[in-house]
């Protein structure tokens, strides 16, 4: 191999460094273009909205039946995943089966939730002992508690 020839070689300056030419890098080029488009077929079907209720009064309704049934949600005020959880009840979330984890300094545990040996937010437990952990789907919580969950029927805008 002569001097300015191969992966290590001079680019015109004098100086010594790795050049990669363009046929080197096509698998490379191909491989991130399969993983950028992968990862957006991901991202754009697990994010994708489900037929849920929009009605404030569907949610009231499906809440207090939440309620009713002896579910309680249990949760910390820094999760964010229990705040993800809260949100999709949007305006009824105050009506939620909701206790608090967390001491007001986010350093412990309250004493409900040791004696419950809750370990992990948000956790649902259901009336027949059940529980579930991650934010769950209001039809997942509709199946799980028993809880009709009574779907928007209104024309898509």
């Amino acid at each position: 191999m002569q001097l300015g020839q191969g992966p290590l070689a001079m680019d015109g300056t004098g100086r010594k460094g790795i050049i990669l030419s363009m046929n080197n890098n096509k698998p490379i080029v191909l491989g991130a273009l399969v993983l950028l488009i992968v990862g957006g077929v991901i991202y754009f079907t697990s994010s994708a909205p489900t037929a849920t209720p929009t009605s404030s009064t569907q949610l009231d309704g499906f809440t207090q039946c939440l309620k009713d049934s002896g579910a309680i949600f249990y949760g910390a005020f820094w999760c964010p995943h229990c705040r993800e959880q809260k949100q999709m009840f949007g305006s009824a979330m105050d009506k939620l089966p909701y206790v608090e984890c967390s001491t007001p300094d986010g350093n412990r545990q309250t004493p409900i939730c040791q004696t419950m040996k809750i370990e992990s937010y948000p956790t649902w437990v259901f009336p027949n002992g059940a529980t579930s952990t991650g934010t769950l789907s209001l039809e997942a919580l509709a199946e799980k508690s028993g809880c009709a969950l009574q779907k928007d029927s209104s024309p898509a805008k």
